[in-house]
């Protein structure tokens, strides 16, 4: 029974992972459908944020939860008034600027930190299932990524804003004929969006060692997300990323943690081979 909790623990641990990854992008993706190539650079934007504020003597919490999901939001927010605005509707020429900006990033970054692994502890300690030793923050990790769901969920569904911004993506025409000015519409989302990745960047920072270029390594499991989750945006979100960290983990426990990676690879391929529109495209149709 013991081991049956530590597995669940586990598998729960990787959906949260895959949701706060996919997070962030299913809003600029899956919202306004701008393909945002950096998304992974404002990850690691955000787990650098967090280092270097922890590193001058700011609660971690407060560096995790509010400095860099705000910081990397402004850094989204001059993004887009800058470079996406101009873009809206190209998909190849925003694929091309957000490359370039990514490469920018991590110059940046890489002449301001170096190139050496940099990183923080985790701040809660890990506790015992029978014989067996869980991370604490991995439970932490589950609980951010709950309430990040019932949260868009709720913003989105029920109030002004979030109805004013899914009118604004589906139909600007009709939007602005209403009185709502979608170029600012798209400005606040493209920020929100920033600013969940740079909460994810910042909640995964304890548990990775950080380099300029550790972005790279969270871009391909987030496109995979949300592409396989299809166009509802909350529902999408937790469908892929409940199977994806199914497959994940149950590999992982059986082989290996590469075999688990690989497995979650193939289930992707076979699933959007299968499943072109997504889940959510030939499933639980019409949910948010």
């Amino acid at each position: 029974m013991d081991y049956f909790f530590v597995i669940l623990i586990e598998i729960l641990y990787s959906i949260a992972s895959l949701v706060l990854i996919g997070a962030g992008l299913a809003i600029i993706f899956g919202m306004m459908k701008v393909i945002n190539l950096a998304h992974g650079e404002f990850m690691m934007l955000g787990g650098y944020v967090t280092i270097t504020s922890v590193n001058y003597g700011i609660n971690i919490f407060l560096s995790i939860l509010i400095i860099a999901p705000a910081t990397v939001g402004l850094i989204g927010l001059v993004v887009e008034r800058l470079v996406i605005r101009n873009l809206y509707s190209r998909l190849v020429d925003t694929m091309l600027a957000t490359w370039g900006l990514s490469l920018f990033f991590i110059g940046v970054v890489t002449m301001i930190f170096g190139n050496t692994t940099t990183g923080i502890s985790t701040p809660i300690p890990g506790f015992s299932i029978g014989t067996y030793q869980v991370g604490g923050y991995n439970i932490f990790i589950i609980m951010i990524s709950a309430f990040l769901l019932i949260s868009a969920y709720f913003i989105l569904k029920k109030t002004r804003a979030g109805l004013i911004a899914r009118g604004s993506m589906q139909s600007a025409e009709i939007a602005s004929a209403l009185g709502y000015s979608p170029d600012r519409v798209y400005m606040m989302t493209f920020f929100c969006g920033s600013a969940l990745t740079g909460l994810a960047g910042a909640v995964l920072a304890p548990l990775v060692g950080l380099v300029p270029s550790s972005g790279g390594a969270y871009i391909a499991k987030a496109f995979i997300t949300v592409i396989a989750g299809g166009p509802s945006l909350v529902v999408g979100l937790v469908s892929s990323a409940s199977l994806f960290g199914i497959v994940n983990q149950l590999f992982t426990f059986l082989y290996s943690p590469v075999v688990g990676e690989v497995a979650l690879l193939v289930a992707a391929v076979i699933l959007l081979r299968l499943l072109p529109r997504g889940i959510t495209g030939s499933f639980f149709k019409d949910r948010l």
